[in-house]
């Protein structure tokens, strides 16, 4: 058998057998023509992300996929975000981790925002304040001029209405006890809260026995003009004062350094870090000073007097009568508040103050009992000012 053109046909092959050869011969031709378009499509791909690249960098092809992504949490995007005070004073921080927060200050000195200076007033109190009404009366409007921080038990709850100026204030706390390092640590504590407002500039440690003498305009601007902090510190050579020192404390502290003074305090920005990032002085007194040495009667002016003796004034702003005798100053009740019980503490003072003479040596008094309330409210505006 004979195909067209006498090429001759191999002998038991079938006409379909030359079908199917044909058909697997133009298979990959057809595959080929699949594959070019996508080769094709490739190429132009990586072409037009070399030249994206090129041209606007790879960060910004990363920034714009992840920016789509939802953020974990909000972060500080400008200034204002970064030295906003916390809203908030109730936080999960140890005291290790709270001191070293505080002790951040900027290297700068010159700010680069309109700052407004502020008195942290620091109440260290057992719970509640009897004598809230006469403080709520003296910083009457005044606000963005002052800060509130109390100190009080933990197992203590504040019931302040949400307009008082106290409402919220109170910070994290411990148990702290008369003459023991746990009242330093409250202390620091109350100073380590107020410091994380960067506006706070002077700190006034108040009990909540404690009144001011004077309307809060006299005393911002006698605060804020003062080149000194105001803390008692004195060379006490008798039994309770350099008698209590104990020779372990050395080389850190000799006994020639060794102060004692008023527990209420008042002290700038710069004396306020010093107390919080101290860790040098801290355990020679937690160790060596324990009762009969009160830590809280040396540890702060002996620290400070080493430290920074120039820019202490060596006078409390505090005033308390110590006439009665005894380990503690006389208290007053509704009896002891008259005209004449003020001219005791306002009239025929002198001190110094920026090296200068002055009339006016105290801003503050205690101790007030909560019978004095309603007869302080009452001379307020005639006899202190406000």
């Amino acid at each position: 058998m004979q195909l067209r053109g006498g090429v001759p046909l191999e002998e038991g092959k079938e006409p379909a057998v030359i079908n199917r050869t044909n058909q697997s011969k133009a298979l990959p031709f057809k595959v080929l023509q699949l594959l070019v378009p996508i080769l094709a499509l490739c190429i132009a791909f990586s072409v037009i992300s070399i030249y994206t690249i090129r041209h606007f960098g790879i960060t910004s092809v990363v920034t714009t996929v992840a920016s789509t992504l939802p953020p974990c949490h909000d972060e500080p995007t400008s200034l204002e975000e970064w030295i906003r005070p916390p809203l908030n004073l109730i936080h999960a921080m140890t005291d290790k981790e709270l001191l070293w927060r505080a002790s951040f200050a900027p290297r700068i000195k010159e700010y680069p925002f309109q700052r407004v200076p502020k008195i942290a007033f620091m109440f260290l109190t057992k719970g509640p304040l009897p004598l809230a009404p006469l403080w709520e009366k003296f910083l009457k409007g005044h606000e963005g001029l002052y800060s509130i921080y109390v100190h009080s038990l933990p197992s203590f709850q504040a019931s302040f209405p949400p307009s008082s100026v106290f409402y919220r204030r109170q910070i994290p706390s411990q148990v702290s006890e008369w003459g023991r390092m746990s009242m330093c640590d409250a202390e620091r504590r109350l100073l380590a809260n107020a410091l994380l407002d960067i506006s706070n500039e002077r700190f006034i440690l108040l009990s909540e026995s404690c009144i001011p003498v004077y309307n809060f305009s006299v005393i911002y601007h006698y605060l804020m003009k003062s080149r000194h902090g105001f803390m008692g510190v004195f060379d006490d050579p008798g039994p309770y004062g350099r008698g209590r020192y104990n020779e372990n404390m050395a080389p850190e502290v000799v006994i020639t350094q060794w102060r004692k003074g008023s527990q209420w305090f008042e002290v700038n920005r710069n004396l306020a870090m010093n107390i919080v990032e101290d860790t040098v002085f801290y355990t020679k007194f937690e160790q060596f000073c324990r009762p009969a040495c009160y830590v809280d009667e040396h540890y702060f002016p002996t620290m400070l007097t080493i430290q920074a003796g120039n820019v202490l004034a060596n006078r409390s702003i505090t005033w308390v009568d110590w006439s009665r005798g005894g380990a503690h100053p006389a208290s007053f009740g509704r009896s002891d508040i008259t005209d004449e019980f003020f001219k005791r503490i306002l009239k025929g003072q002198n001190c110094s103050y920026n090296d200068r003479s002055s009339s006016i040596c105290f801003l503050f008094a205690r101790k007030f009992a909560p019978s004095s309330l309603e007869p302080l409210l009452q001379l307020a505006p005639t006899v202190l000012g406000f």
